[in-house]
């Protein structure tokens, strides 16, 4: 049975999960290829540099992908040493030339052994999220003479992040609807498998509704929301986000609103 409180969030990931969405998102700067691989690139730098005001990130990855020729995959994969020099400079918050230069680094050296970027994350059928997701890490850091100071910009459990942007890339990747916010791309990891991105926005409005009692926020933080979301769809519990983000940066939930009058029981 349907509770007020699960139809009330279907209502508003209809609302939100539309392709008006993607303009002012930044989903936008992976939705601006075809190519897989460009796709998974952008995607993922854009998920990195996610903090701060959405209209800054996206010029910042505009500004990443004119850099790179305007062709990320290719730009990692036939780069010659001289055209490194178009990346430095490059700056985010504390994401820097020295960060993006290893990250370059990761993605040409992955891209030599496989052909999407699903094989960084996926370890087997019945792999949570929490085991990819310090697989991935491990792996990302596994090229000899990593900075140590780029360590801060991928997270895992085992740090007991919130993983927001890496679950949020992965949100891009795997879930697929008619509405096609997401890409859909991936095929070896299930919508049924993800976390919900739990940021500022997420945090405090799942707050508002009870889906979240833990104090603090983090990993364990997710993977309570997450429960309660399977509790609505347990096949796709991260469609989710959609309604959360949107109460919370369109709606202003997090600004005040007063829940006493909504009913929800």
């Amino acid at each position: 049975m349907q509770t007020n409180l699960q139809l009330f969030l279907d209502a508003k990931v209809a609302q939100y999960n539309r392709p008006e969405f993607i303009e002012n998102d930044p989903i936008v700067i992976p939705h601006q290829f075809s190519k897989k691989q460009d796709i998974e690139i952008m995607g993922f730098f854009a998920a990195v540099l996610a903090w701060g005001q959405r209209k800054t990130i996206i010029n910042k990855c505009r500004e990443l992908i004119e850099r790179m020729d305007n062709s990320p995959f290719d730009f990692i994969q036939n780069h010659q040493e001289k055209d490194l020099k178009s990346l430095l400079g490059f700056k985010h918050r504390t994401f820097n030339d020295t960060d993006l230069l290893y990250f370059v680094a990761f993605f040409r050296q992955h891209y030599q052994n496989y052909d999407s970027l699903e094989d960084a994350f996926f370890i087997g059928i019945n792999s949570s999220a929490e085991m990819m997701l310090n697989h991935f890490r491990s792996y990302f850091f596994s090229l000899p003479d990593f900075p140590r100071r780029t360590i801060k910009h991928v997270s895992s459990p085992q740090q007991k992040s919130t993983c927001k942007r890496l679950n949020m890339f992965l949100r891009w990747m795997v879930r697929s609807d008619d509405q096609e916010v997401d890409f859909g791309l991936w095929r070896k990891i299930k919508p049924a498998d993800l976390v919900c991105p739990c940021d500022l926005h997420v945090d405090r409005v799942a707050r508002k509704l009870k889906l979240i009692t833990r104090k603090q926020t983090d990993w364990q933080t997710a993977l309570e929301l997450t429960e309660k979301l399977r509790e609505f769809d347990p096949l796709d519990p991260a469609k989710y986000d959609f309604a959360l983000f949107g109460l919370g940066i369109e709606e202003r939930w997090g600004d005040g609103f007063d829940l006493t009058k909504t009913d929800f029981d």
